[in-house]
Formats: structure tokens, C-alpha cells, sequence
């Protein structure tokens, strides 16, 4: 009776959410926000906590590990991942990484950031790495499954999927669709119509955004504004105030059942780790742990 009473009260959540808006640092600072804390109450888990912060459940499942995310124990204090360093790339546009399930939007002037979770390709579909533009914004979007996501959905789940899905209630894609020209332009960054998935692997390939949220990038944006789609593991920075911080996400799975986390321990990120100002114990550890929140890994004698 209450796990029927507990589903009909989620099912009634709106689906409204906030971004989180950052300054940029002048400084040449990497680091952006502060990390919150979460005190929960009874009634509390994963997904009306990371809906509250406008965060992903994986991401707050990575910083606070063995907390279950059914289930918390009312008053555990959980951390709540909004501090974060900004992606090795040029702040322009759209910015996805993959890593973090994190959507970043710089808006011209370089003066704030706004960060969204996102739903990414899970795994068999996995979202490519890419740079590329918007090729159109598309309201109230139709939506036409390929030939291969129709067979899957009769195959594994006995649905036949129509040609064509209009634009309405029952469409995956929401209200808002902006095509990007990567390929044959079958990569969109869109909405959704079911209350789960943002902050997890779970579409075809496509970013998937809270309803809000693709209604607020989607006025923001325009034809041939650039996105760039990374796959960012370990983020670095060396802070103008001496701090060494470093910032280590769960790589994602492949389809042979392993990860990408080799090819993350590139050239720059193993020099940063060998530094003199750096605690390799402490390296490590972040390493390790994959928490997703930013580490200072500064040696003591170097403080």
C-alpha cells in the first residue's frame, strides 16, 4: 500500500527544473559553483533529490557512494555535486561531456555558464564524440524511428513502433528538438515525455534535457551555433591561487563489456600527476574513487 502510495505521488512530480547558473572566473580559474549539502528527509531518494538540484542521479550517486538511492536514511547528509571544473575546450556554444552527463552552454560574453543534466546513448548506441553546428531548432517535433530501433523495440519488448510518431503526449522527443549536422542529422539534442533517464545512458544516441530545460536552450540557440560533444574523464586545473585539483568521473562502459578508461590517462593528465606540486597518494585516491567533484591533490610542502 504505501510503495503503491509512494509511485502515485512521483507520478504527480512536475517535471520542473532550474539551471544552474555559474560565473565564469576572470582569473583564469577552472573551477566553478559550490558544492551543497542535502539533508534527507523522509519521503527522500535519488530522484527527487537530483530533481530539487537539477543534477543527474548517476552524478549524485558518484559522490556519495554507498548511500542507497531507494531508500536513503533520513538525516544522512548527502553531497550535492554543483561544484565542478569547466571542460579543456573552448567555451562556446554547446558542450557536452559525455563522462559527466552534463550539458554546459556558454553564452556570448564569457561571463556565466549554464549546466544541465542529460540523458546520453547507453551503451550498443552510444553517443559520438564530435564538433559540429545546429542545423535547425524544431518545435512540437515529429518523431520517425529508424528501421533498427524499430526491430529492437519489437525484439526486446514486443512493441511495434509506428513510421511516424506525431508530435503530443506519447512523442519521446518532447516538445523541443534541435538537429545538429553531424552525419546524416539524425542527432538530436530534445526533450522528453517520461519522467526518468536524464543523468543516465538511456536514449539511442541523442542528449535527452528536462522538458524546462530544452525550452530554455532551445530559445537561446541558434542556426549554426556550435556544439562540441567530448568524452572527458579526469579534468585538471592548476588554480591561480596554487591549488592542484583534479576531478575524476566513472568512464563509461563499452559494448565489450570494458571502458574507456585507458585513453583517459592521456599525456597531459599523467604530467599533471607527476608534478613536484602534486600528492601522488592523493592522486591516486581520486583517482580511484571517482567521485566527480573537484580534489585538491597539492602536496603539503607545496601548500
Amino acid at each position: 500500500m504505501m510503495r503503491t502510495l509512494l509511485l502515485f505521488i512521483l507520478a504527480c512530480l512536475p517535471l520542473t527544473s532550474f539551471a544552474n547558473v555559474y560565473s565564469i572566473p576572470q582569473d583564469g580559474s577552472r573551477l566553478i559553483g559550490e558544492l551543497q549539502e542535502h539533508v534527507v528527509q523522509k519521503g527522500d531518494y535519488f530522484q527527487t533529490i537530483s530533481k530539487q538540484y537539477n543534477i543527474g542521479i548517476l552524478e549524485l550517486m558518484q559522490s556519495n557512494p554507498g548511500v542507497d538511492p531507494f531508500l536513503p536514511t533520513p538525516g544522512t547528509r548527502l553531497l550535492i555535486p554543483t561544484q565542478m571544473l569547466l571542460p579543456d575546450v573552448p567555451h562556446k556554444g554547446v558542450v557536452i561531456n559525455l563522462a559527466e552527463l552534463r550539458l554546459y552552454y556558454f553564452p556570448k560574453g564569457g561571463k556565466e555558464v549554464h549546466v544541465f543534466p542529460v540523458g546520453i546513448g547507453r551503451v550498443g548506441r552510444e553517443t559520438p564524440e564530435m564538433v559540429t553546428r545546429i542545423k535547425s531548432r524544431i518545435p512540437n517535433p515529429s518523431w520517425t524511428p529508424p528501421a533498427s530501433i524499430r526491430k529492437e523495440h519489437l525484439e526486446e519488448r514486443g512493441e511495434v513502433l509506428p513510421r511516424v510518431v506525431p508530435a503530443g503526449p506519447d512523442n519521446p522527443l518532447g516538445k523541443f528538438a534541435i538537429q545538429l549536422s553531424y552525419g546524416d542529422g539524425s542527432y538530436l539534442i530534445h526533450g522528453t515525455n517520461k519522467d526518468f533517464g536524464i543523468g543516465m545512458r538511456v536514449s539511442a544516441g541523442c542528449i535527452r534535457l528536462n522538458p524546462d530545460d530544452i525550452e530554455w536552450l532551445f530559445d537561446q540557440v541558434k542556426y549554426g551555433d556550435q556544439v562540441t560533444i567530448i568524452n572527458e574523464t579526469v579534468k585538471t586545473s592548476t588554480e591561480p591561487d596554487g591549488r592542484e585539483l583534479i576531478e575524476v568521473h566513472s568512464p563509461l562502459s563499452t559494448a565489450n563489456g570494458g571502458s574507456d578508461n585507458v585513453r583517459q590517462m592521456n599525456r597531459g593528465v599523467v604530467e599533471f600527476i607527476g608534478k613536484e606540486q602534486v600528492d601522488y597518494a592523493k592522486a591516486n585516491d581520486a583517482l580511484l574513487t571517482q567521485a566527480g567533484i573537484p580534489v585538491n591533490i597539492q602536496s603539503l610542502s607545496n601548500g
